[in-house]
């Protein structure tokens, strides 16, 4: 008789848990397609999923209704490990709040926070778990998006690219809904600052990139909808938002790029002009550029050569055609 092997348990890594977090408010009309993202995700992992909602007075909390009792049946179709499903509504402090709810209550190895007109695309977790294991020195992980309308149409690529702390001081090329991160990321930085209400995630990032380590994937993660109350693309919000954008570079990196001089400036213009053909692309930019070039010069007290090196044809033509989205 051959004596047998003797069978040795090889230890099994667990399954990860990814936390996401989807602060909502009156959003029913893209909230279903949001939690249908995330509920979907196929792979080797677990969902722990928290709904944070405002105290919504549209349909937001019947839809959420609707998916807390298809998984408590049994009638939604599970692809993962296992789904744990929260959810809360309640008047809160605004976006940055909802998410600091919700990144506290979590539970999993990996967080993120989808707002509730973004969705993830098919595979999105499992690509992000893969690329987490393979790279155990990695603290957060960040991929490609879709710009989408608000039937979902898409309208072309976020602007995406590998990663350079300084780049970031000029651009934000995170897309917030394809960015993920590790529980101890989040307890090295911070959580989100809630007293930004627009770049709150911008901000982190660069926070994070202080001590810890970034991957960029060339896989496609998630849809950005821009829509008509986007506050990514609402002209109300404009001013606020490039005003709030520049304050946080300057005050993480100590000087203020031309760009987001410029955008500050074009954008406190648009604000103040009524006259519409002043607001013209050409005239606006005669207009704004000396008042741009002076607050620059305040700012950073001088010119750096780091922006002199910017200035290119490329770069004038798209302060004339349009404005950055991100």
């Amino acid at each position: 008789m051959t004596p047998g092997k003797a069978q040795v348990a090889v230890p099994t890594r667990p399954a990860p848990s990814v936390s996401i977090t989807t602060p909502s408010s009156n959003q029913g009309r893209f909230l279903e397609e949001t939690i249908k993202s995330v509920l979907s995700q196929e792979g080797d992992f677990a969902i722990d999923y928290l709904l944070v909602d405002g105290g919504s007075t549209d349909n937001s909390v019947e839809v959420i209704k609707k998916y807390e009792s298809l998984l408590l049946r049994g009638e939604w179709p599970v692809r993962c490990r296992d789904i744990r499903f929260r959810w809360l509504s309640e008047r809160d402090e605004g976006q940055s709040d909802a998410i600091n709810k919700g990144l506290g209550m979590s539970t999993g190895d990996i967080l993120a926070w989808l707002n509730s007109d973004d969705t993830y695309a098919p595979g999105a977790l499992r690509t992000v778990c893969e690329a987490f294991s393979q790279d155990a020195d990695c603290d957060v992980v960040y991929g490609k998006a879709y710009y989408i309308d608000e039937s979902g149409a898409r309208l072309g690529q976020y602007p995406t690219e590998d990663f350079c702390r300084e780049r970031l001081a000029i651009v934000n090329f995170i897309c917030q809904p394809s960015a993920f991160f590790r529980r101890a990321a989040l307890e090295c930085a911070g959580f989100p600052d809630a007293s930004l209400r627009y770049v709150m995630d911008y901000d982190l990032w660069i926070r994070m990139a202080a001590a810890c380590r970034f991957r960029y994937l060339a896989d496609f993660l998630s849809h950005y909808r821009l829509h008509g109350d986007s506050k990514t693309v609402s002209g109300e919000h404009a001013l606020e938002n490039s005003r709030e954008c520049l304050d946080v570079v300057y005050r993480h990196f100590h000087w203020a790029p031309a760009n987001r001089v410029y955008e500050y400036c074009a954008r406190w213009y648009q604000a103040h002009v009524k006259d519409a053909g002043l607001k013209r692309k050409p005239i606006e930019f005669c207009l704004t550029a000396p008042y741009a070039a002076f607050k620059y010069c305040t700012m950073n007290r001088g010119i750096r050569l780091a922006d002199v090196k910017q200035l290119s044809l490329k770069n004038l033509r798209n302060l004339l055609v349009a404005r950055n989205l991100y």
